[in-house]
């Protein structure tokens, strides 16, 4: 079992920045590393969508309405991942969900945190 606390979220004004983190906890840091991590986000009324994706190898996976603005990263030894978000826009504006997922023995293990609330207004 696998508990994703995210932190960071806040109001900020359009063309700000946020930096979002995702600790991990109930595994150990081998078993961190082997999961890909992501960030998801949910507006009102809308989907929950891609925001970006970070593979155990590091390789990034970024929406189109991100790319450019956006840097995800993580570090495997403090069991955390980033969401680096700069040029905000008032779109922006949604929980964002912290993802953990892998396959393994027991089939695939998949988990979110609580979300955390960002709001880009002026």
């Amino acid at each position: 079992q696998v508990q994703l606390v995210e932190s960071g979220g806040g109001l900020v004004q359009p063309g700000g920045s946020l930096r979002l983190s995702c600790a991990a906890s109930g595994s150990s840091g081998t078993i961190f590393r082997l999961y890909v991590m992501g960030w998801y986000r949910q507006a009102p009324g809308k989907q929950r969508e891609l925001v970006a994706t970070i593979s155990s190898g590091l390789n990034a996976n970024y929406g189109d309405s991100v790319k450019g603005r956006f840097t995800i990263s993580r570090d495997n030894a403090k069991r955390t991942m980033y969401l680096q978000m700069n040029s905000l826009k008032p779109e922006d504006t949604a929980v964002y969900y912290c993802n953990a997922a892998r396959i393994g023995p027991g089939g695939k293990y998949d988990y979110w945190g609580q979300g955390t609330q960002v709001t880009v207004s002026s």
